[in-house]
């Protein structure tokens, strides 16, 4: 038995992680604490959480390394999810990064070993989403079927557009083609409920789907799961 604290960017991976992930691990006898927003700063001496996206990556460090040093028992990990999309501008790694931008694959694990080198824990295991939440939605699109009326045709472009794709994580992550751009151009309301729609529309799509689908994030829960073994 191990447990485990996870950081999450917003609102949509921390309710994600508490709905889905948080018994799915229990099961594998990782049993996650509440999962927390990352620190993106402080002001008037107060941590600010969430929304970790264009910020400063100096407070997430500082944010992890309080909690490694809070909790230094080996059978305690710590983990992420956060957005390659629109990352820190002084995340570590990330300007060698670059020359890898036309292999997301290769670019986000070189990104999560340099993450791992900076906090130097063997406890920690960095996870960046590829190249945002919303990916996973792009799993099986017909999940929007559920939560919206007569919208056939929003979910047929929907379909398209991971169709393009060999995996959802590969949806490209410009401001105008990022996953959820894509989906708020197809349902304006999800912009407003993201953090309410994304991991019930997550969780009516199901964990299996989306680990057949997403490679790179199948690859971070197998690891999560042979914490516990």
């Amino acid at each position: 038995m191990v447990r485990l604290y996870l950081f999450a960017e917003g609102q949509t991976e921390q309710t994600f992680a508490s709905i889905i992930l948080q018994p799915y691990l229990a099961q594998h006898q990782v049993f996650m604490h509440h999962p927390r927003l990352i620190a993106h700063g402080r002001k008037k001496g107060k941590t600010n959480r969430g929304g970790s996206g264009y910020g400063d990556y100096q407070p997430m460090k500082d944010d992890i390394l309080r909690s490694l040093t809070g909790d230094k028992n080996t059978d305690a990990f710590f983990t992420t999810m956060i957005d390659l999309y629109a990352i820190h501008h002084n995340f570590p790694g990330l300007d060698e990064a670059e020359i890898m931008r036309q292999n997301p694959i290769k670019r986000v694990e070189f990104l999560e070993k340099s993450f791992a080198d900076d906090i130097d824990d063997r406890r920690f295991v960095p996870y960046i989403q590829l190249h945002e939440y919303e990916a996973y939605l792009f799993s099986d699109p017909t999940c929007f079927e559920s939560f919206y009326d007569k919208c056939s045709d929003k979910v047929e472009e929907l379909k398209r557009i991971a169709d393009k794709y060999e995996t959802p994580e590969l949806i490209n992550d410009s401001k105008e083609t990022a996953p959820s751009k894509r989906i708020i151009a197809q349902f304006p309301d999800y912009k407003g409920a993201k953090s309410t729609y994304g991991p019930l529309l997550a969780e009516s799509i199901g964990l299996e789907v989306i680990r057949n689908k997403c490679p790179h994030f199948n690859s971070w829960l197998s690891r999560l799961e042979s914490l516990g073994k």
